[in-house]
């Protein structure tokens, strides 16, 4: 009998090890490159791509197309941190891209390719955009006015990052039926006279950030938000290399009205409410 045990405790020990191996050595490396270079999972963290898309959605990236060819104009592009100071060290540089948590995923639009010249000026009052010479028509520009509101943590934010933030809201809607964002009345930033700080669409930014003119050259891109009111983008940041680019933006898995990294902590922080902030009419849908 104890010899049956050792045999079976061998086994046992044997089994334990060949799991460890394959899950440490084959299992997590496919998954890694298939990760890396096949898909991508990305959530949405700001409100830059606004309505196009929200923050708390989750999309499905395609980064094996852009192995066999560019990005190509209108295309909803996932890309590394433009303003991160890469290191000049080929193998930091990897790690930095592919496997550092430092290095933040972006989403824009891509809006003009290399060899493009593009133009921003204002026009009778709002701001347009020329692309080799002819006004780009942009269907997917933010046409919702933003309410500026108190993020519900800033109490607790540091000096470097900002205690508000803008959410695009129907002036025709209540606060708390909004489509995109339920919007708590105590949070809105108000005038002395008591009304919200609204900006409405068409509206030049004050820094004239939305005059520029930039011809691009190999490998360089230029990539807006559709919100362009609240985006931080390349009329900030200037061109976006092609190195940094690595998948299209094609399918929304998830929608809901929050900004936790995970769906599981927003359910026990708010298991009442929490299904009724699911935008269901924007799950499962391909992004164009």
């Amino acid at each position: 009998m104890n010899l049956v045990k050792k045999i079976l405790g061998g086994l046992y020990d044997i089994s334990a090890v060949r799991f460890f191996f394959e899950l440490f050595f084959v299992i997590l490396p496919i998954a890694f490159v298939v990760r890396t270079f096949v898909f991508g999972l990305y959530q949405v963290p700001s409100g830059s791509m606004e309505t196009t898309l929200l923050v708390g959605e989750r999309f499905f990236a395609d980064k094996l197309s852009y192995w066999f060819r560019k990005p190509q104009r209108g295309e909803i592009i996932a890309f590394d941190d433009p303003t991160y100071s890469y290191s000049k060290n080929s193998l930091i540089k990897l790690w930095q891209k592919f496997v550092s948590w430092r290095v933040t995923n972006w989403t824009k639009r891509l809006i003009a390719i290399p060899g493009d010249h593009i133009r921003g000026v204002i026009e009778n009052g709002k701001p347009l955009v020329y692309l080799n010479g002819q006004k780009l028509d942009e269907p997917y520009i933010n046409k919702y006015p933003l309410v500026q509101v108190w993020k519900s943590s800033h109490s607790h934010c540091t000096g470097e990052e900002s205690p508000l933030e803008l959410r695009s809201f129907d002036p025709k809607v209540s606060w708390q039926d909004q489509l995109f964002y339920k919007i708590n009345p105590n949070r809105l930033v108000l005038l002395p006279n008591g009304e919200p700080i609204v900006v409405w669409p068409g509206t030049p930014d004050r820094s004239n950030r939305d005059m520029f003119e930039v011809t691009l050259g190999p490998n360089e891109y230029w990539a807006m938000g559709d919100n362009r009111l609240g985006s931080l983008d390349s009329r900030m940041w200037n061109v976006l290399h092609g190195d940094l680019i690595h998948g299209r933006i094609v399918f929304r898995i998830w929608s809901i009205d929050s900004d936790e990294s995970w769906w599981i902590i927003d359910l026990i922080k708010h298991p009442i409410n929490f299904w009724s902030r699911i935008r269901w009419s924007r799950c499962l849908q391909f992004i164009s």
